[in-house]
Order: C-alpha cells, then sequence, then structure tokens
C-alpha cells in the first residue's frame, strides 16, 4: 500500500468514524503509552536504589498487573451500560497524578502501592479506549481502523524508553516522572473537551442491557482469541523480561545494542499492524492469526538458536511480523463479535485479561525456567505455549464453523 492510497482510505473511513473522536483517542493513548514507556524500564533502578531486592522488584510489577486483571471485568461491563468517556477521562487523570506520586515516594512499599493504583487506572483506560473505537468502526473495515489506532500503542512503547533513557540521564529520574505526568495531562484535558457527550455514544444510546460473561465465554471465536492473546503476550514477557539477560550474558552485547533489540520487535509489529489490518478486512482471518502464530513460533525458536547480534535482530524482526500478522486480525474479530453482541467493552476487557495474564505468566515462568535449565531454553518454552496456543485457537475455530 503506497501514501496516496493510505491518505485516501483514511479520508474516506475517517470521515465516517468521527475523525475528531478517533484522532483525540489516538493520540490520548501515544501520549499516555509513551509516558509509560519512558518510566517503566527505569522502575526497577529506582526500587533498587531504594534498596528492594529480586522480590519487591517483581512484586512492584505484579502489582500493576494483578489490579489490572481484577478490575478490568468491572469497568469493561460498565462502560458498555454507562458509556466511555467517564472511565477513559478518569483513568487519564489517575495517571497523571500517580505520576508525580512516584517523586513522592520514600519506600518500596510506597511504590508498590502506587503501581497498585496505576493498574486500576489502566483497567479503566484501555480496554474502554478500544470498545469506543470499535464502537466507531465501519462493517468490514475492523482489521484496518484497529491496526491504525493500535499503532498508537506500539509506537508509544517503542520511543518511550529511549526518551526516558535520555531525560533520566540528563536531568534525573525524576523529570522522567514529570514527563510521564505532563503527556497523561495533555491526554487527560484532551479527552475530558474533546469527547463528545456520554448522551451521544453508540453504547448508551442503544440503552440495551450488555450480555452476560457466561453468554460470552460460550462463543468459541471469543475464547480462541482470548487464548491466543494470552500465549502472545506470554512471549512477550519472555522477550521483554529475558532477552536482554540473554544478550548480556550469552554474547555480552552494549546496553545500546540491548535497547535496540527490545524496541525492535516492538516498532516493528507497530508499523505493519496498519498493512496486516488492510489485509485481514480481505482475507481470511482465522487462517491469518494461525499463520501469524507459527511465525512467531519460528521467531522464539531462533532466539535458541542464535549466535549473536544478528541472529537476535532477525528473530524480533521476525516476532514483529508474526505479531502484526495475528494481532490485526484477532482485533477485527474482537470488533466484530463486539459490535454483535453489543457489548463491545466486555469483549476488550476480556482480550486485555488474557494480555495481563499473558504477561505475568511468561515473565513468571520464565524466571523459574532460567533457575533450573539453560537460559536458552526460556525460548524453547515460550514457543511450545505459543504452539499450544494456535491449536486451542484452531480447535476453538473448528468448533464455531461446527455450530
Amino acid at each position: 500500500m503506497d501514501a496516496a492510497l493510505y491518505r485516501k482510505m483514511y479520508e474516506y473511513i475517517m470521515d465516517k468514524a468521527e475523525k475528531k473522536i478517533f484522532g483525540t483517542l489516538f493520540f490520548s493513548i501515544f501520549t499516555t503509552i509513551t509516558g509509560v514507556g519512558i518510566v517503566v524500564p527505569l522502575l526497577p533502578v529506582y526500587a533498587h536504589d531504594m534498596g528492594a531486592g529480586g522480590l519487591y522488584i517483581g512484586l512492584l510489577f505484579g502489582a500493576f498487573s494483578l489490579s489490572r486483571t481484577v478490575f478490568l471485568p468491572w469497568f469493561g461491563k460498565n462502560s458498555d451500560k454507562k458509556g466511555r468517556k467517564p472511565y477513559i477521562v478518569m483513568g487519564l487523570l489517575g495517571y497523571s497524578l500517580i505520576s508525580f506520586a512516584f517523586i513522592a515516594a520514600h519506600n518500596v512499599e510506597m511504590l508498590i502501592a502506587i503501581r497498585f493504583v496505576q493498574g486500576i487506572a489502566s483497567a479503566m483506560i484501555w480496554p474502554v479506549t478500544q470498545a469506543y473505537v470499535g464502537d466507531l468502526t465501519p462493517e468490514k473495515q475492523e482489521g484496518f481502523i484497529m491496526g491504525l489506532f493500535n499503532m498508537s500503542t506500539f509506537i508509544g512503547l517503542s520511543i518511550g524508553p529511549l526518551i526516558g533513557g535520555v531525560l533520566s540521564d540528563r536531568y534525573g529520574l525524576d523529570m522522567a516522572f514529570i514527563a510521564m505526568g505532563i503527556l497523561s495531562a495533555i491526554s487527560f484535558f484532551l479527552s475530558l473537551t474533546l469527547l463528545p457527550p456520554v448522551q451521544s455514544e453508540l453504547s448508551v444510546s442503544r440503552g440495551q442491557i450488555p450480555v452476560t460473561w457466561a453468554q460470552l465465554l460460550k462463543d468459541r471465536d471469543i475464547d480462541g482469541i482470548v487464548l491466543i492473546r494470552f500465549a502472545y503476550t506470554a512471549c512477550i514477557g519472555t522477550v521483554w523480561g529475558f532477552l536482554p539477560v540473554f544478550a548480556d550474558a550469552v554474547f555480552s552485547l552494549s546496553a545500546s545494542a540491548i535497547g535496540v533489540l527490545v524496541m525492535l520487535g516492538v516498532l516493528t509489529s507497530g508499523i505493519l499492524q496498519t498493512p496486516m489490518g488492510y489485509i485481514a478486512d480481505r482475507w481470511n482471518k482465522h487462517l491469518m492469526i494461525v499463520m501469524g502464530s507459527l511465525v512467531v513460533v519460528c521467531a522464539m525458536f531462533l532466539f535458541e538458536w542464535a549466535g549473536g547480534f544478528r541472529d537476535l535482530f532477525c528473530a524480533n524482526i521476525l516476532f514483529g511480523i508474526g505479531g502484526s500478522m495475528a494481532m490485526a486480525p484477532l482485533m477485527a474479530i474482537a470488533v466484530q463479535k463486539g459490535a454483535h453482541v453489543r457489548a463491545m467493552g466486555s469483549v476488550m476487557s476480556l482480550l486485555t485479561m488474557g494480555h495481563s495474564l499473558g504477561m505475568m505468566t511468561g515473565a513468571f515462568l520464565s524466571g523459574i525456567l532460567m533457575d533450573y535449565f539453560e537460559m536458552r531454553r526460556i525460548f524453547y518454552f515460550s514457543a511450545m505455549l505459543m504452539l499450544a496456543g494456535s491449536l486451542l485457537f484452531m480447535l476453538c475455530s473448528m468448533q464455531k464453523s461446527r455450530s
């Protein structure tokens, strides 16, 4: 797809999907994610300087995932009944205040408590924002629109750590927290002033009672996409958490080289989200998810077999390609399901729960495996988990086609 075609499609589709709302949500998520990316890689250092050991550093990240997972179903389902804007605005305000709270923290216990609250704010923002975009998406354009929107997340995650490193080196760690707070505050004011009143939202104007969780989980398509999202993000947890250790311990790579590797997979996936979404709107989404998942499996094996920087570089590129190939059609299916059952927030919260649990599982299991096996084997087990997720997804798809 060339630039002219992108522009033509954007203008045509965004006229229908209310460009102002989409642009507000896109920029809000981009700035918020960039702010998170600035701070999160620096948190272990911040906690270590306060005297935290490995357990407390683990709790620092686990507290965020725990509160996010617990509150996701509640916020997602309630946004289907009460509207999207209140939760998005409150979540962004919470992120802004929490950013400055990090500066005031005097011990590790306070940091863990702040991260727990930050997880609650995150549960207000991500599934609800995706549900809002899903409400705006025209039929048969789900892959393109969601791929375009998800670029805000992936690109923000790519450039955030780079900005954070520069700010921390030049101005100190507190400046990184301030930058996160300012970016979140900008997002808050944009959403507060530019998003339309709740009464105009599709989820509220319909006035329909959302379906129950039991009804949603009976849908094999929803089960399948949650399972594959879980397996994929478990692989992300492995790569983000242990690739830097692996690259340093086995190949003695420099910090800058490791930074490039960690950023590469995310950036590749972000760039390819929109074209993969465009393809997903015109091709078999289920087959595309399976193919992308198998590419991720190959990438994880390549990490295990790597002999140096070049192999790790190629593995990250392959990981990004496979991730975009699988996640773009997955999000398209999620939007279609959310529109069909008229519970977009609930469907997106289930997906985000799969994401959070996958990240926790990948990092936790990889940490245990590292203590008992050679470090390379971590990537082998992750490949097996992704393969199992692919098989379960195919099983769910076959059961759906028979029903």
